[in-house]
């Protein structure tokens, strides 16, 4: 799932369109969430399917992953539940002594993050709305547009439906123990399937807004931008006007 950056998103270049992975990025950290599965794989088959030194191999990347997320300016909180989530599917299969219950925490995440984006739209605060407005610093102002709301909704349920596309791909293969097998669903349907939805749910949500929309970045709630901008104005006019009427009794200076 893509994050949101640290800081408010910054205005899109001259003479592109604004996309949601302008602002929500998420294909690199898609990348970086590979590398653990794929290591664990490499070191099960170089240590003639070990468990430890898949384990091990896993655990290394992992920790090499954070450090580099770390440099480059991530979230220590995500990079450190990023490294959590490895060390914890490295204990469970080490604690079962099954290979393909490193992938467990992965199959039970997904059917998780399904139920929350489809409950997200029910009770009208889609996901992928959240998320924009963190990036945006919105908070819930995009939620007083009905419009930006109805796309918000309809773009979540394309990111709710890649994570029941991956549990449906996923339980078969874990239950049939199939690690290799595993570890390419994973990475086919992580990077690239980040990037499908960040496309396709952008266009939905273009397809979904009216025309003359001023778009993601301007919600329009019942006063509208401009009367927003009209009223702020109108306030500051008026303390100037009180700062600069005399005291009563006082006649004014000529």
């Amino acid at each position: 799932m893509p994050e949101p950056d640290q800081t408010t998103a910054s205005p899109q270049p001259a003479g592109r369109p604004e996309s949601l992975a302008d602002l929500l990025g998420g294909r690199r950290g898609a990348v970086d969430a590979t590398l653990p599965p794929v290591a664990f794989a490499l070191g099960w088959l170089l240590t003639d399917r070990s468990l430890l030194g898949g384990v091990a191999a896993a655990v290394v990347a992992g920790t090499a992953v954070a450090g580099w997320r770390l440099r480059r300016g991530d979230r220590p909180r995500s990079v450190l539940i990023g490294l959590l989530a490895v060390c914890v599917a490295a204990l469970i299969a080490l604690r079962t002594g099954r290979a393909s219950d490193f992938f467990l925490i992965q199959v039970l995440s997904n059917v998780a993050s399904a139920l929350a984006w489809a409950v997200s739209v029910v009770v009208r605060w889609p996901l992928l709305g959240v998320l924009v407005g963190m990036a945006l610093a919105q908070r819930g102002r995009w939620r007083r547009d009905p419009a930006l709301l109805r796309a918000y909704a309809r773009g979540s349920w394309v990111w709710a439906g890649t994570y029941v596309l991956r549990v449906a791909v996923f339980v078969p293969l874990y239950l049939g123990g199939q690690v290799l097998a595993l570890v390419v669903a994973r990475v086919a349907l992580t990077w690239p399937l980040v990037a499908a939805a960040l496309a396709l749910s952008w266009l939905v949500i273009r397809r979904s807004l009216p025309a003359g929309h001023p778009g993601l970045r301007h919600p329009v709630t019942a006063s509208g931008p401009a009367a927003d901008e009209d009223a702020g104005a109108a306030e500051a006019s008026g303390a100037g006007e009180e700062r600069e009427r005399p005291p009563r009794g006082e006649r004014p200076l000529r």
